[in-house]
């Protein structure tokens, strides 16, 4: 005997409307929202082989559920104790208190964003940030977009469009995203002519390639990466001026953009901003939420001619900085003022430079805590643990730290799942049946809610 489709017991979608759980429904998000929900409850139970015991009830709390997750933010704030400081899928770098003040008051009402103040007339935005740029860098001139990326766009179509760009073969990289450099190169209008090989590139390989089609010399930083071994780069110092023997100008995509002396300032080691400027090539670009510890920007220092001519093509308004990150790459910028102030106050430079000492005291008193609190259910003990830098800085540094580790009944993964489920998200790194808790990248203000978490999904 062939058995009713499913479809047919289904019940009225208007029948549920009138049910006080559709009423209230209908009260908190109006009728468009609720019967656009109640519907595709009813899609999914077409597509069932059987109905569940109470069809009204389901479709009732399938469109309650919809309906509040439509309510709640998709980008949301989390706790990142992954031990990874500028983590790429976290957004990077955390702005400075002063960051986020100047971010706020630029948001809150107009701004002089492209004003001449003085003139009374149009200005350009990029006033507020070049000259703080070229007295921390040393570079003539500087010109922010909205990240590096852009800026790598940028400068390629303008300087070597249908001409080529001369880079070695081992600089072929590949950003976040599936974003590679042969295709950025590709759609900025330009050819690629690689040099030498994956592992040993000569001076020599640059010189042979230079011809009348070359528009630019590009040498692209190795900020995530690392080639060891049997290797061999020229100076970076040689290849800038060989470009500049030619009459060609050259571009070095530093990436991270450290500011600071890493030695002078107990840093993990990395070639810093103002000695690429000096190394003497015609364009220095870098990004912004990286080790500069700032907003999401592309930022361009180099010969005021070029950048001149870059500001007024009609890519740079497509790839513009906005008022938001500009007011706090603004701030961030003014702190290295004071080098004093950005030990102290930016967190990527904070978390940086935490002691292994200073971890290991938080991480004791946080597993005694969470010993107390989760009364022996799960195993709690600290670690040492090996940190990063991370979103394309000081690749291979290791920042020796503890860390609390916790052994649940029930695995680590299904704790890591509910973590990601709580009101604040806490995003954790599982190891060797461990949830491993890195405090490097936990200011100390929000362990609170992440005891918070932990009590509220322990097994």
């Amino acid at each position: 005997m062939n058995q009713p489709h499913p479809g047919r017991g289904i019940p009225s979608l208007d029948l549920l409307l009138r049910t006080p759980e559709g009423l209230g429904l209908l009260e908190a998000h109006g009728r468009i929202r609720v019967l656009e929900a109640l519907r595709d409850g009813a899609s999914s139970l077409r597509r069932a082989s059987r109905l569940p015991a109470d069809p009204a009830g389901f479709l009732l709390e399938h469109a309650s559920r919809q309906l509040q997750a439509l309510n709640q933010p998709s980008l949301r704030r989390v706790l990142n104790v992954t031990g990874v400081i500028l983590h790429t899928n976290l957004g990077r770098s955390i702005l400075a208190p002063v960051a986020l003040e100047a971010l706020q008051e630029a948001a809150s009402g107009p701004t002089n964003l492209e004003l001449d103040l003085e003139q009374g007339r149009r200005g350009s935005r990029q006033v507020h940030v070049r000259d703080l740029l070229a007295l921390l860098t040393g570079a003539p001139s500087a010109l922010v977009v909205n990240n590096c990326a852009a800026a790598v766009m940028l400068t390629v179509a303008t300087l070597a469009r249908n001409r080529e760009v001369v880079v070695s073969r081992g600089e072929m990289v590949e950003i976040g995203d599936s974003f590679r450099l042969p295709e950025i190169l590709s759609h900025a209008g330009a050819r690629l002519v690689e040099v030498g090989t994956t592992n040993r590139t000569r001076l020599e390989d640059y010189r042979a390639a230079l011809g009348p089609d070359t528009g630019l010399v590009m040498v692209s930083h190795p900020s995530n990466y690392r080639i060891e071994g049997f290797t061999e780069s020229p100076d970076p110092i040689r290849v800038a001026a060989l470009a500049r023997e030619h009459t060609i100008p050259s571009f070095l995509d530093l990436g991270s953009g450290l500011l600071l002396d890493p030695a002078e300032h107990g840093l993990p080691n990395e070639p810093t901003v103002p000695d690429a400027v000096a190394a003497g090539f015609d364009l220095v670009a870098f990004s912004g939420d990286k080790l500069l510890g700032g907003p999401q920007a592309g930022i361009l220092l180099g010969r005021a001619d070029l950048l001149r001519t870059m500001s007024q093509t009609p890519l740079a308004r497509a790839v513009r900085i906005g008022k938001l990150p500009l007011a706090a790459l603004e701030a961030t910028l003014r702190l290295y003022l004071d080098p004093r102030r950005v030990l102290e106050e930016l967190p990527t430079m904070v978390a940086l430079r935490l002691s292994a000492e200073s971890l290991r005291k938080r991480a004791e008193t946080l597993a005694d805590d969470l010993r107390d609190r989760l009364g022996g259910r799960v195993q709690v003990e600290v670690v040492s643990s090996r940190s990063t830098p991370g979103g394309g800085g000081m690749p291979g540094a290791e920042l020796s730290g503890w860390c609390v580790r916790l052994v649940p009944p029930d695995g680590e993964q299904a704790w890591a799942e509910r973590l990601r489920r709580e009101p604040i998200p806490v995003l954790a790194t599982c190891r060797k049946g461990g949830l491993h808790l890195d405090l490097r990248t936990l200011p100390s203000e929000d362990e609170p809610e992440l005891i918070r978490a932990l009590e509220s999904t322990a097994p």
